[in-house]
């Protein structure tokens, strides 16, 4: 990539990252919350997504192509990226660093999830309740995936701040400023929403 055409590409990466990959994470952590309620209710939430028309085609289309196209274009971004943190210790940068480990972390992450889940689906299990509980009841495996929670929901927040520089939406100091604030409470409420699902997986009874 060079000149124009790495503009293009990364103001593409940029838009893919919010829609519809962000889209699908709140969805995604939303859905996953209904577990709070009850094992009834999140079997329901994740039914009747799952059983959307042309469901396989939707999630091609809306979550695995672009998903996979922003991936491959950050793991160029991270490993080309001129980043320091400790020679340039300042806020944004260390946010730029931790925008990149995040997404490492989020490579691995997300394969291992749909290894548990979709895979699974396709070779005959059933992706529910009892699934997840079964995954989560594992105190390693809680651990890794409040730490896969973390990453997606800073990765997401953090890049929905560059988003709005990168498209003009955010200029001035103060614009980027209150974007910072705004931002940093999104990834607490979502952080909130997720870890509460995860540990609704695993702990069912706190939630009685």
């Amino acid at each position: 990539m060079a000149g124009k055409n790495e503009f293009y590409w990364r103001r593409l990466h940029s838009l893919l990252g919010v829609i519809p990959v962000g889209v699908f994470l709140v969805q995604h952590l939303i859905i996953n919350h209904f577990a709070t309620l009850g094992e009834e209710a999140f079997n329901n939430a994740a039914g009747f997504v799952g059983n959307l028309p042309f469901v396989i085609i939707l999630e091609f289309v809306v979550i695995y192509i672009p998903l996979l196209f922003h991936a491959v274009l950050g793991i160029y971004i991270a490993f080309t990226a001129d980043n320091n943190p400790v020679r340039l210790s300042f806020f944004r940068n260390w946010m730029f660093t931790l925008q990149r480990i995040t997404g490492i972390i989020l490579l691995f992450f997300i394969a291992w999830h749909v290894w548990e889940t979709r895979i699974q689906k396709a070779l005959g299990a059933e992706v529910d309740f009892q699934m997840m509980s079964d995954i989560l009841t594992n105190p390693i495996m809680l651990l890794i995936y409040i730490i896969g929670i973390l990453s997606a929901t800073f990765h997401l927040a953090n890049g929905l701040w560059g988003f709005l520089v990168k498209w003009g939406i955010t200029q001035s100091p103060r614009a980027q400023y209150i974007s910072s604030w705004v931002m940093g409470i999104f990834f607490v409420i979502l952080s909130i929403v997720g870890i509460r699902a995860a540990l609704a997986f695993a702990y069912p009874q706190w939630f009685v």
